[in-house]
């Protein structure tokens, strides 16, 4: 987000640092504030029907989580969890009022980012409801390969099949079958947890008609 670089003196004093797998955000928390991710993944998840852990988008370097409680909720409605060593900053209810109050250009982009996530979680639901499960996980792939990128070519971050299967809304199972079939077809290659993309062109073409591009 743009206008993090513009608080960049206030955030210094509230960095914080998680290691892989630790958890920042529970769910039902009181909402005491919301991060910026200065360096590092992290993933964002809820608990969905009967308990099972439903991932609702990951987060990269420059973005924000926990902003859905600023303002309205009392408890945060989602947890976060570190992916790999992970720097955050910190802004307390209070220090985000000042902040907003004192820095115009910061208010709009944050208002500008508001608008922009409701769009994209509107667009995504629609998406979703239409798709098949080879659909959906041809999606996250590609949401994966937008979000953070290729490195020595396999996608940089490393997920379980279940986390896959969490984000696609299918089960781990569903996930190994799709990937084992794209595998056979030379869309993809795997080795461990890693996962490269080979043609992405076809992927994007398998789901062109749900607006894959909307999600980032």
């Amino acid at each position: 987000m743009s206008a993090l670089e513009s608080v960049d003196l206030a955030v210094k004093k509230n960095n914080l640092r998680c290691k892989k797998g630790q958890q920042f955000i529970i769910e039902g928390a009181p909402v005491n504030g919301l991060f910026f991710v200065l360096k590092g993944k992290v993933k964002v998840f809820r608990t969905g029907i009967n308990g099972r852990e439903q991932i609702v988008r990951f987060a990269r370097e420059g973005e924000i989580i926990g902003h859905r409680g600023f303002g309205t909720e009392e408890y945060y409605s989602i947890g976060a969890i570190a992916l790999e060593d992970t720097v955050l900053c910190y802004f307390s209810k209070h220090m985000l009022q000042e902040v907003l109050m004192s820095n115009p250009k910061f208010a709009y982009d944050l208002m500008l980012f508001y608008a922009n996530e409701l769009n994209k979680s509107e667009s995504k639901v629609k998406s979703i409801s239409q798709m098949t499960v080879r659909e959906r996980v041809i999606d996250t792939l590609l949401y994966i390969n937008r979000k953070f990128g290729v490195n020595k070519g396999f996608l940089d971050v490393c997920l379980s099949r279940k986390e896959y299967a969490d984000y696609a809304g299918t089960t781990e199972e569903q996930v190994i079958r799709v990937f084992s079939a794209l595998k056979k077809e030379k869309l993809i290659s795997a080795r461990g947890k890693k996962i490269g993309i080979n043609d992405i062109g076809l992927l994007k073409r398998e789901i062109s008609e749900h607006n894959f591009f909307l999600d980032s």
